[in-house]
């Protein structure tokens, strides 16, 4: 009995620290409207989430340049897409390449409550 009470207790502690990681990851939301990406720039972790939120009625898109992403916004639709690697991701629109934007993604997330 000491070892199934033991086994759960360990399953609830995983349960919650994993659920502890989830809740400090955020979604980082970047404007498209008239032809650009607002902000930019914007500075992520790994397991954060950009979010592309469109105004405009024509589609766009979110093309990495590292080939990490290729999202279609459709017209005020959205697109998004959950970080996997440190570093920093030029994208652009394939359909207006003047659109251009960055996302700099750190490698751990800071402990919550202190962004």
């Amino acid at each position: 009995m000491v070892s199934r009470f033991c086994a759960a207790g360990s399953l609830a502690g995983l349960m919650v620290f994993a659920s502890a990681l989830d809740s400090a990851a955020e979604t980082i939301r970047v404007a498209v409207a008239q032809l650009s990406f607002t902000p930019a720039q914007v500075s992520a972790h790994v397991g954060d989430t950009i979010e592309w939120v469109s105004t405009d009625f024509i589609a766009h898109t979110t093309t990495a340049r590292s080939k990490e992403w290729d999202i279609t916004i459709p017209p005020k639709g959205t697109g998004s897409v959950v970080l996997k690697s440190v570093g920093a991701i030029d994208y652009y629109c394939r359909f207006h390449p003047n659109m251009k934007g960055r996302v700099i993604v750190e490698d751990k997330l800071p402990p919550p409550g202190a962004r």
